[in-house]
């Protein structure tokens, strides 16, 4: 099945979930996040802000923003550059995602682990995101742990990897954490 359909597929599968569901199901995901050793040990966590259709960030963000220092992605280009979190200093920026302002980006070495966004995941840690590479191009050499989070009707029979796709190491859902690798 080529990503076009698994797309189109995930996207009818999730919009069947109710906003209670779906609150529920990122309370349950981000709870198992935090248990899990990679983010108890990290001190700097790439997050990313949630679409209406994505596990909702928000919450786990405002949560632990005082306990962790966040950086969130903003659009550059072809690129994704990373900024400390700030909620005073967002705006609303490429495909209408709220991203960091100001200049003091930060590097990918600096940071220990990213919390991915996807729109479909299997179990072998390869994702399937909007189509624009944004997060293979990031996250290509980092050496920090990252993972998927998704919906359980988001995961998917095995996704066939293009070269440039780069796997995450963990996949949580609502039902389950894989470990990958």
């Amino acid at each position: 099945m080529n990503k076009d359909t698994i797309r189109m597929r995930v996207k009818a599968r999730k919009s069947l979930l109710s906003a209670a569901e779906r609150a529920e199901a990122a309370d349950r995901v981000f709870a198992a996040l935090e248990r899990t050793a990679a983010f108890m040990m990290a001190e700097r966590v790439l997050m990313y802000h949630s679409l209406p259709d994505e596990l909702s960030t928000r919450g786990f963000i405002d949560r632990w923003a005082g306990r962790k220092r966040f950086f969130l992605p903003r659009v550059n280009g072809l690129n994704l550059e990373i900024l400390p979190y700030d909620r005073s200093r967002l705006h609303l920026g490429a495909f209408n995602i709220e991203e960091p302002d100001g200049d003091d980006t930060a590097d990918m070495a600096d940071i220990d682990l990213v919390v991915v966004p996807g729109v479909a995941y299997d179990r072998r840690g390869n994702r399937i995101g909007r189509g624009k590479g944004y997060y293979d191009r990031l996250l290509r050499g980092t050496r920090a742990t990252t993972i998927g989070v998704a919906y359980a009707c988001q995961l998917c029979d095995d996704i066939e990897p293009d070269d440039f796709d780069v796997p995450v190491h963990y996949v949580i859902t609502e039902d389950e954490i894989i470990r990958v690798r």
